[in-house]
């Protein structure tokens, strides 16, 4: 259970987070501070487990159906990555209460970072691929909260957005990926695919399953060519970049690269696109870091280079080369996480990043001076520091003999080019912002040191760079735990012999760090002597490798692609529409029949139609043609569209199906009042200058359509076949507690159906209420001004009245006997609305007006809520969502009254049918006496 905790209670934070106002500063950075104090605390409770080779899990079932669990997995692996999480967001948290502004909305600002820190647990926790998604597109999501934090900020809006964008397609593709390979295995359990290697591997689907999730891990690090959103991000606040970008979220694909690694490792594909793509990052990442004069930016593109390095290790397929790579990626997380707050507290002292404009602030922040050149060493590789560890043991893997013959010599060049790059950044990053830069513009505002808060993260981290790099084996057993989880998947495996030590003797790795350091220095004196760096930012060659200008150049076009179908199909006519819903019912319909020819037809001798069918039939075809004769008048076309309503209820009840002809007739009398009343906006004839092309075409469409219906419909009952109607017909009365299988039909066994139409049903009304406030009609009592013009004869008036508690007894008795006759709640509503329009067309708007605008809406909220609720309560006692209970408690003189919980939900459709159609009828009273009010004046 300690697990659930650990991933979950972030989330929790969150809810209370939410609650608390933004001026409430002190209370959510303590809640948030002691939220990841408390998750570190479970964490390190669990390390002897871990570290003695335990694996630690906890599942609660999720989805029986598909055999997946809500589980949690904890082994070396994932307590590495939960310990970055954890600790370094404790630091952060801590150097956001002094960063932030007493301006900033700081209660926000930590629900943010407490739902990422949620997300990001669950990824590294993730006891199932599917699972594992979900939280990864979560990271995605509350990582564009924070990056869009400062949402005034134009540069700030469209950094989230490219960043979820990219990550988010990426994320797409990991799903997929996710699909094939649950597929290939036969689950989604991480053990059993960490177990399959060998199957994954052999597989025909193995390289496409491959692709989409490196696509999906690619993206989340920031690779090369999805390398650019990484430095669009850094318009986010300073402790977002230092948690992020730098030890969290841009961690993610790294880490799932090394979960992974059995499964999908070991082959020539995982060598040559994880360690190209890796190899590509780290060169343009070290080389672009060197030209940036933002600091965040330099810093960016420096992590970009790193997590290439990583990707490079685990991509070159050597058990010591994913050991390096684990090392490297506690090492960075430590060096940069330290160096984007010192970048933060240059920024907030000075009130700029730009090292254009700053000039010799070691004089002014010496303690901070001191910390960055200790963090710029570690990351530079400077020995006696962690970097210096882990890159010696990346340069070693360069070396290795068993690589392929261009990469034997080639590789360990560019591992030390880009070393030496990496010191030429540093470098740079310390003197132009620290020492002598003549050339600089004064900062705007005089620099002081900052307050502890923000100085002591930096400080602690500065101090496990060195602690490490003086001391490797206190990270011993952690490194050991996670690579044996990396390499074997929670399987018993040896581990390669390796020694972390400072001192490895005179070798070729430690040879070519020294050239990388000494190369590093000499490169960036000679280009800061002789060329302008900041300049070289705007050349041409940066240019074509920053991916933003093609990713931008491919966002115009979708752009342009979307403008132009969006005017070819929504021009505004609703025929079109139509006509594009009907096409496409069309051919999904005809699709699979016409692809497998499965549609066939067989004759099964039967009584011959009654003649009052025929009867029916035939007036129905007749009022059909009728309609398409007579279209171009709207009024006549109505009533023709009602005559075939009408007769329809009439073939229902011919069948025995009065539920459906109750139904059905009512829905007909509701729709034709409406549209009768939404007449009034339109002229009595449409436009006679339409193409007889167009009518014909309609008419063509409709009848293929009709004609593909009553195939399919013929098909399917001529064909022999197992009816469910079987099934419902014997369990309504012992399963529903009803005589009316229909009715429990509804309610009951298909109510999420039922639930979900209601809701659309209200979700149409309330958006035809707000289409009219965009175009600002007034209330309808405001239009009318207390004016009557709008009378009706008296006689209709009386007899409404007369007719509206009628209506009331009527729609109760519907409702009361819905379960066991026919009838329910969906009549009782219709019937109780058809009372309600009778009343406006009797009485006219004064009688709307006189009621608060008609306005039902409460009725529809109190509807859902109550049909939701009633499916809630099933899970109190410990049954499937919306399950209906049933009893027949004796009354006195009524004697045994039969009671069903389905009533609640029966009710919940009454009041939301009800309100929906008032609403609508109040939206066309508004229209109405708008057009009226404008014709008087």
């Amino acid at each position: 259970m300690q697990l659930a905790w650990l991933a979950l209670l972030p989330f929790l934070a969150a809810l209370v987070q939410a609650a608390l106002p933004n001026s409430a500063r002190r209370s959510a950075a303590w809640l948030a501070g002691g939220t990841a104090l408390a998750v570190l605390g479970l964490l390190l409770s669990q390390a002897p487990a871990v570290f003695s080779g335990a694996v630690l899990r906890w599942s609660t079932p999720w989805v029986p159906a598909l055999g997946l669990d809500l589980g949690f997995r904890l082994d070396g692996l994932a307590w590495l990555f939960a310990l970055l999480i954890s600790a370094i967001g404790v630091l952060v948290l801590l150097y956001a209460s002094y960063y932030l502004s007493p301006r900033e909305p700081a209660a926000r600002f930590f629900l943010f970072l407490l739902l990422f820190m949620g997300a990001m647990l669950g990824v590294v926790l993730a006891d199932n691929l599917l699972l594992l998604v979900v939280f990864w597109e979560l990271t995605s999501l509350s990582s564009f909260l924070l990056i869009a934090f400062w949402q005034k900020e134009p540069a700030a809006r469209a950094g989230a957005r490219m960043a979820l964008l990219i990550t988010g397609c990426g994320g797409l593709a990991l799903l997929a990926g996710v699909l094939l390979l649950g597929h290939i295995v036969g689950s989604y359990s991480l053990d059993v695919v960490l177990a399959s290697g060998a199957q994954i591997r052999a597989h025909p689907l193995y390289l496409p399953t491959l692709l989409l999730i490196l696509l999906g891990c690619f993206s989340k690090s920031a690779q090369f060519p999805f390398h650019f959103w990484l430095p669009n991000a850094m318009t986010a606040p300073t402790p977002v970049s230092a948690y992020l970008h730098s030890a969290t979220m841009v961690k993610a694909g790294v880490f799932l690269l090394a979960r992974l690694y059995p499964a999908l490792g070991d082959s020539s594909a995982w060598f040559w696109i994880v360690s190209s793509t890796g190899l590509a990052t780290l060169l343009i990442g070290a080389y672009v870091a060197l030209f940036k004069h933002d600091l965040k930016g330099l810093l960016a593109y420096s992590t970009i280079s790193h997590l290439g390095l990583i990707t490079l290790l685990l991509g070159l397929d050597q058990p010591l080369a994913v050991v390096a790579a684990l090392f490297h990626i506690l090492n960075h997380a430590c060096f940069k996480a330290g160096l984007f707050m010192a970048a933060g507290i240059v920024d907030h002292e000075t009130g700029t990043r730009d090292m254009r404009n700053l000039n010799q602030l070691g004089r002014y922040l010496p303690v901070t001076a001191t910390l960055t050149m200790l963090a710029c060493a570690a990351m530079a590789g400077v020995p006696l520091f962690n970097g210096f560890l882990s890159k010696e043991m990346f340069l070693a893997q360069t070396l290795q003999p068993g690589l392929p013959a261009p990469l034997r010599w080639g590789l360990p060049l560019a591992a030390t080019l880009a070393a030496a790059l990496s010191v030429a950044y540093s470098v740079r990053f310390v003197h132009d912002v620290f020492f002598n830069n003549p050339r600089s513009r004064p900062s705007p505002q005089l620099p002081h040191e900052p307050p502890w808060g923000m100085r002591a993260p930096v400080a602690l981290l500065v101090l496990i760079c060195v602690l490490v790099g003086l001391m490797p084996q206190m990270v011993g057993p952690l490194l050991a735990s996670a690579a044996q989880a990396s390499l074997f998947g929670g399987q018993p495996g040896q581990l390669p012999a390796y020694e972390l030590a400072i001192w490895h003797g005179l070798n070729l790795p430690l040879g070519m760090s020294v050239l990388a350091l000494l190369g590093g220095g000499l490169l960036y004196l000679f280009w800061h002597q002789r060329v302008d760096l900041h300049t070289l930012e705007q050349s041409p060659l940066l240019g074509r490798l920053n991916g933003q200008r093609g990713f931008e150049r491919q966002l115009a076009r979708l752009r342009s692609l979307a403008a132009l179908l969006t005017r070819g199909l929504q021009n505004g006519s609703l025929q079109r529409y139509l006509l594009c819903f009907v096409l496409m019912a069309l051919l999904a319909g005809a699709a699979p029949y016409l692809a497998q020819c499965s549609l066939t037809f067989s004759w099964r001798p039967g009584s011959p139609p009654g003649y009052v069918f025929s009867a029916l039939w035939l007036i129905g075809l007749l009022c059909t043609l009728a309609t398409l004769h007579a279209f171009r008048q709207r009024l006549l076309t109505l009533v023709l569209l009602g005559a075939v309503g009408l007769l329809l209820s009439l073939a229902f009840a011919y069948f025995s199906a009065p539920d459906l002809a109750m139904t059905q007739l009512s829905v007909e009398v509701v729709t034709t009042l409406l549209m009768m009343l939404s007449l009034h906006w339109l002229p009595k004839e449409s436009r006679p200058e339409r193409q007889r092309w167009r009518t014909g075409r309609d008419a063509l469409i409709a009848i293929l359509a009709g004609l593909g219906s009553a195939a399919l419909v013929y098909a399917v009952l001529t064909q022999p076949f197992d009816s469910i109607a079987r099934f419902y017909l014997e369990n309504a009365p012992a399963l529903g507690g009803g005589n009316n299988a229909v009715n429990v039909i509804i309610v009951d066994f298909r109510a999420y159906d039922t639930l979900g139409e209601i809701a659309v049903l209200g979700i149409a009304a309330l958006i035809i209420l707000a289409l009219l406030r965009e175009r600002g009609l007034p209330p309808l009592a405001a239009q009318l001004g207390g004016a009557d013009n709008d009378r009706h004869p008296l006689m209709l008036s009386v007899a409404a009245r007369l007719l509206l508690p009628l209506a009331l007894l009527a729609a109760l008795h519907f409702y009361l006997r819905g379960h066991n006759q026919p009838g329910g709640g969906f009549v009782a509503g219709l019937v109780l609305a058809i009372a309600l329009l009778l009343q406006y067309v009797a009485q006219g708007r004064q009688w709307m007006a006189a009621r608060s605008d008609g306005d039902l809406r409460p009725w529809i909220g109190w509807g859902l809520l109550l049909a939701g609720l009633t499916g809630v309560g099933s899970w109190l006692f410990a049954a499937p969502f919306l399950t209906s209970s049933y009893d027949y408690p004796r009354w006195p003189l009524f004697g045994h009254v039969p009671l069903t919980s389905a009533m609640a939900f029966d009710l919940g459709v009454l009041l939301t049918v009800t309100g929906a159609t008032v609403v609508m009828l109040n939206a066309i009273v508004r229209l109405s006496a708008s057009k009226e009010s404008a014709r008087w004046k």
